[in-house]
């Protein structure tokens, strides 16, 4: 084994090997210093020194010269890195990032490539968000204006869920402006401290103006790509001033803006071989991915064994600081076990450890880690902390544990509203939580059966724990009305307010005339109807559960109180219009407005 090792000993800096010629001329001046006139000579005759002079052990004339002799060999062998394995070394690249600019003018509504264009669109960037590897992506919409969808991030999975909100609805703004969507862009990339990136434009042509912002984000690094969309022949569209108009695909002026910005041109594919023309599905080589250029991700290189004979070199640097063989005992310190210190509670104040650690017990809690979760808030003492452990708590079914949680919250905050609801939440699910047995086909045993709730429409008692209580990872937008009884917000209260605010009401006007009391008894028979229906439908969807072999044949029936008042609820809830773009809407309404103040707009 040792002579195989020899075998493959290098050295990585073998021209420290020459300092080991210096070792006769170190013992060379040793021994002449030794046998060099001492300082007696100049107070004692020299015929006299041999007779008062007396001699040291012969053992220690020669031993202090081979000591340092000998850690002055190791010291140079160490230097010259000798080396007897090889490792593999992981390569540096650089993950080049990717700003993808969407056009969402009226023309991405033209049909030439159907459905349409920005549902083609959609489906091509959760491609393209799919098959990435690595690197950070961020999404601009662009129209007359350009703004930010979503910034720079390595979770492409948030990216992904923008890409259903895309519509030209959400600009505040028509017109196609591809120059401000290449230098909102390069912003982008600027703002985060990317040196070089890559932006890929989605676009049916390009201006000379873009083609002039894509030169200039070449100077500063970043490579444009172009991705065109439609067909040549085009299609018609309506504008959002109503006119008609053809859009058409000008190849042409796209490989001009790609070369301009030192990138690529590629037209929208049905499959991703577009996307792996413009190379922008792997991040580590950018536009030169498709250029067949693969390299490797390890190299492999020798390793340094150098500093395994420092070891030896420190115990002999210990008998030269301190003389005598005993000093070899402070070599037992090092199998001392040694206690574990952390610099946390040096550089951390108490209150910054507690809201660390509900940082971490939040992230657990997103996760659906809720038992890891409830661990952890139970190191954090306050009302926060137990509130939140109550809701980590009901998530696992643990109702009794969640109410003593909740307790202990409202002992420090009396007021607590979201607790209080959520303990009364938690209450009605352990009373319609049926007893456990062999019967039960759902084998859930910590989780309420059916679909009942609490007066707040949600049949997770814990509903309202999604919403951590004052974290400052979390959404402050809690119900408040979610898990008690107030109701306050229901169909069925408003419906009553409603009919006790209407005009000629007998709350109003004092006065009861015929018409208006004809109207309200067919008003409520209107209703006695509607309730009728529900109630008819509510048995109906119960005998299906039981003949399914559902839990629900197992739980408490629910009474027709809270069976009308849940179907208020979820009707109440499917009024409510699905509108994914409404929030990019305001935010990019919001930004518009302040750049006309600014003068920033054309």
């Amino acid at each position: 084994m040792v002579m195989s090792a020899l075998a493959q000993l290098q050295w990585l800096r073998p021209d420290w090997l020459w300092a080991l010629a210096l070792l006769p001329v170190l013992a060379w001046w040793w021994q002449r210093r030794r046998t060099r006139a001492s300082i007696w000579t100049q107070a004692v005759d020299a015929h006299l020194l041999p007779h008062l002079l007396k001699p040291g052990p012969a053992s220690r004339r020669w031993l202090a010269p081979v000591i340092a002799a000998l850690a002055f060999s190791l010291a140079v062998v160490a230097l010259a890195g000798p080396s007897l394995r090889e490792v593999q070394q992981p390569l540096w690249t650089q993950d080049a990032p990717l700003v993808v600019a969407v056009d969402l003018s009226s023309a991405s509504l033209a049909a030439d490539t159907p459905p349409s264009r920005i549902a083609r669109v959609r489906v091509k960037l959760a491609s393209l968000l799919a098959g990435r590897q690595g690197g950070q992506v961020g999404l601009v919409a662009w129209a007359g204006e350009a703004f930010t969808v979503a910034p720079l991030t390595a979770d492409t999975a948030n990216v992904a869920l923008f890409l259903d909100a895309l519509d030209p609805d959400v600009m505040p703004v028509d017109g196609q402006r591809p120059d401000r969507a290449i230098a909102r862009s390069a912003q982008l990339l600027a703002q985060a401290g990317y040196q070089d990136g890559t932006i890929l434009l989605l676009s049916d042509h390009a201006t000379p103006a873009a083609r002039a912002e894509a030169a200039k984000a070449k100077a500063r690094g970043y490579t444009v790509s172009a991705l065109g969309l439609g067909t040549a022949e085009g299609a018609p569209y309506r504008t959002a001033g109503g006119a008609i108009d053809v859009a058409r695909r000008d190849d042409a002026s796209l490989q001009d803006l790609a070369a301009a910005g030192g990138g690529r041109y590629a037209a929208l594919a049905e499959s991703n071989d577009d996307l792996a023309t413009l190379g922008v599905l792997d991040s580590r080589h950018g536009t030169g991915a498709a250029d067949g250029a693969e390299s490797g991700t390890s190299v492999t290189t020798r390793q340094d064994d150098g500093y395994w004979l420092l070891l030896p070199l420190m115990l002999l640097a210990l008998l030269a600081f301190r003389r005598g063989a005993p000093v070899l005992l402070l070599v037992v310190c090092l199998w001392l076990p040694g206690r574990d210190a952390f610099a946390a509670d040096l550089w951390q104040r108490p209150d910054q450890r507690a809201h660390r650690t509900m940082q971490d017990a939040e992230a657990a809690y997103r996760r659906g880690k809720f038992e890891a979760a409830a661990k952890i808030y139970a190191d954090v003492d306050g009302a926060d902390a137990h509130y939140n452990r109550g809701n980590a708590l009901a998530r696992q079914g643990r109702y009794a544990d969640a109410i003593a949680a909740y307790d202990e919250a409202l002992k420090a905050a009396p007021t607590m509203e979201d607790a209080i609801a959520n303990r009364r939440a938690v209450e009605a699910a352990m009373k319609r939580k049926p007893p456990p047995g062999p019967k039960s086909s759902s084998g859930e045993s910590g989780e309420p059966k059916g679909d009942d709730d609490a007066g707040s429409g949600n049949s997770d008692p814990s509903s309202d724990a999604d919403s951590q209580k004052k974290d400052p990872a979390t959404d402050q937008d809690n119900d408040k009305d979610a898990g008690d009884g107030r109701g306050g917000d229901t169909p069925a209260a408003q419906d009553e307010q409603d009919k006790s605010s209407r005009p000629g009401s007998d709350a109003q006007n004092g006065t009861d005339n015929e018409p208006e009391a004809a109207d309200a008894e067919a008003q409520a028979a209107a209703d006695a109807a509607q309730r009728e229906r529900m109630r008819e439908a509510l048995e109906s969807a119960a005998d299906n559960a039981e003949t399914d072999g559902g839990a629900a044949a197992d739980a408490t029936p629910e009474s027709a109180d809270e069976r009308e008042r849940r179907v208020a609820n979820e009707a109440w809830l499917r009024r409510i219009p699905d509108d994914p773009g409404g929030l990019l809407r305001r935010k990019f309404r919001i930004e518009y407005e302040r750049r006309q103040r600014e003068g920033n707009t054309d």
